[in-house]
């Protein structure tokens, strides 16, 4: 355990003590500060405080940062696409069928398992660095701090939708054109596990492109300006384009007029949501400087792509 004494300055009076210990030590987020000082461990002449309470000055702030260490997520060797790493990041391509990390069902196998052995400092932060995440089914790139200094500006760049996320996305129907989704999420209020278009859900802003038309199918570029749960998935097959091979929100399987029997194969086998995190764009916490890195189509999408090409031919 790690102790820290603040002295909260003169110039700061009548501002509200989260706020002020957030600009005292700016390594750390506001909401980990205001949960340190909700749960006792945070104290001002051994007393506890509450988040709104008003600053006077020359206060001096007890702090008591325990690590916390994700012991009950083991290290599993699992290998890892890394793309990229470096002191403060690592930016890795998920292959789909990799849950992010643990939860129900799945406490075992996962990319944070993976990464807690390669590289076994993680377990001292929060989800062991992973900063966002994609569905199990979804492959691509994310991205992972490797210290909390890292993982705060990680944090605020997807909050503040600063960082650029690409994706490509194989949909039934043929898209005349690209456009803008900006509708609200939230969960279903039918099915818990599904998110939904609601009026009362949150922001969710998508922008999709056009790559390639086929017959009765598009591959298409996907933008996130947000990141809601399932937010491509949802939008999409709000207006009536859902990804192939999505159980939760795709429907049955469709097949074009005419379509041959290996189309017919490939769509019925085709058991993952075609969604691929194609381009991850963010400013360095380290150096402040921009960097983009790309990852191509896994295998299964350019074969479901060369076949629906074949069809058109």
């Amino acid at each position: 355990m790690e102790i820290l004494q603040i002295i909260i300055p003169k110039r700061m009076k009548h501002q509200r003590i989260d706020m002020a210990l957030s600009e005292m030590i700016p390594d750390y987020s506001r909401s980990k500060i205001t949960a340190w000082i909700k749960s006792g461990e945070a104290l001002i002449n051994n007393k506890t405080f509450k988040p709104k309470d008003k600053v006077n000055g020359n206060e001096t702030v007890c702090l008591k940062l325990k690590k916390e260490d994700n012991n009950h997520w083991l290290p599993e060797k699992i290998n890892l696409d890394i793309v990229f790493e470096d002191d403060d990041i690592i930016v890795i391509n998920k292959p789909f069928g990799l849950v992010t990390h643990p939860g129900s069902g799945n406490w075992s196998g996962t990319l944070a398992n993976a990464l807690l052995h390669h590289d076994p400092h993680l377990s001292s932060l929060d989800r062991a660095g992973i900063v966002h995440r994609l569905d199990k089914n979804t492959s691509g790139l994310m991205v992972v701090s490797k210290n909390l200094k890292s993982q705060k500006f990680l944090v605020e760049q997807l909050q503040n939708h600063s960082v650029e996320r690409e994706y490509s996305a194989i949909v039934y129907g043929h898209m005349i054109s690209g456009g803008s989704i900006n509708e609200p999420i939230g969960r279903d209020p039918r099915d818990r596990v599904k998110q939904a278009i609601l009026t009362n859900g949150k922001e969710a802003l998508t922008h999709y492109r056009v790559i390639d038309r086929f017959k009765s199918h598009t591959h298409v570029k996907a933008i996130l300006e947000t990141g809601r749960t399932h937010q491509i998935r949802v939008h999409l097959s709000h207006i009536e384009h859902p990804l192939i091979g999505d159980p939760m929100y795709g429907g049955r399987v469709r097949f074009p007029k005419k379509a041959c029997q290996e189309l017919k194969d490939e769509l019925i086998n085709f058991q993952r949501q075609a969604l691929h995190s194609k381009k991850l764009t963010l400013t360095h916490p380290a150096n402040g400087k921009s960097m983009t890195w790309k990852a191509d189509l896994p295998d299964d999408m350019q074969e479901l792509l060369n076949i629906l090409k074949n069809f058109d031919s």
